[in-house]
């Protein structure tokens, strides 16, 4: 019965006669699938951040991509995790921490995701859920030496200097950057280390002129007493980064022993605006 409906004269008439339509509507169809894939690799373009005006761009290439429903989970993971480092660079925190949530039921174990994460935690002031994703970070990809560098820097805020200094040693030694060598000066000024830590400013700022560095070693001579020095690197931090507040109080105590109270007061009062716990911090720090 088979074969002999397959050789029926009119069944391959009708073949033929239903293949018209379809061939003429084969341009459109191919011209649709090519239209879709240029879409689908612009956004896999804004995804990653090629278009730098704002955020914007990468948040919208992102969601097209989760929104598209037929990517692989690789891609859907990198997808959130983009967009989480979008909301991340606008301050959005729980936006952020929510994408990166959503990259890690996908891939537990995606480093990047976790070290980001720990970013967003950080800043939004968890310092111990930090913690947490950078050692897992780590345990997933013990080469990622951004996670070390970002354990080292959560360690020093939450005054683990010992621990920041042994992670920003690996750092240096692995991919010295210009922030790891200005956050291990700061470590060594915080345990006493006075001249290591004015070697290592010295070398951040050699690589690059930045705030981080200035304030570091703008600690060490108030540490040491040399005041006008103090005041000369704190300023230059501060024409970097006008709302540092670490540099903003470091220049007031050094204003302070100078006898300058005005100055003093006006720039203790603008860093305890900007962090009111400020005095606190350098009182630990042996500055009361």
């Amino acid at each position: 019965m088979l074969a002999t409906v397959h050789h029926r004269p009119e069944y391959r008439l009708a073949r033929r006669i239903r293949w018209a339509p379809l061939l003429a509507l084969l341009p459109l169809l191919l011209t649709s699938s090519a239209v879709a894939q240029s879409t689908r690799l612009k956004n896999i373009e804004l995804c990653n951040g090629s278009d730098r005006t704002s955020s914007e761009p990468r948040i919208r290439g992102c969601t097209a991509l989760i929104a598209a429903g037929n990517e692989t989970p690789r891609i859907l993971a990198v997808a959130y995790n983009n967009r989480g480092n979008a909301y991340l660079a606008d301050g959005d925190f729980e936006r952020a921490i929510r994408d990166y949530d959503e990259a890690l039921k996908i891939d537990p174990k995606y480093a990047r995701a976790l070290n980001n994460r720990a970013v967003a935690f950080a800043r939004s002031g968890q310092h111990q859920r930090a913690l947490q994703d950078l050692e897992e970070a780590i345990r997933s990809d013990n080469n990622y030496e951004k996670a070390f560098a970002n354990r080292a820097e959560t360690h020093l805020n939450t005054e683990q200097y010992e621990r920041a200094l042994q992670d920003y040693d690996r750092v240096i030694r692995y991919r010295p950057t210009p922030a790891a060598w200005a956050g291990r000066c700061r470590a060594r000024a915080l345990i006493g280390q006075l001249q290591a830590a004015l070697a290592d400013c010295a070398e951040s700022l050699k690589h690059e002129q930045n705030a981080a560095a200035y304030d570091g070693r703008g600690f060490v001579y108030l540490k040491l007493g040399e005041w006008d020095l103090a005041i000369s690197d704190y300023t230059a931090a501060l024409r970097l980064d006008p709302k540092l507040a670490t540099a903003l109080y470091g220049r007031g105590l050094a204003h302070s022993r100078k006898g300058l109270a005005e100055q003093a007061s006006q720039d203790h009062a603008a860093a305890q605006n900007l962090a009111p716990d400020i005095a606190d911090v350098f009182a630990r720090a042996g500055f009361k």
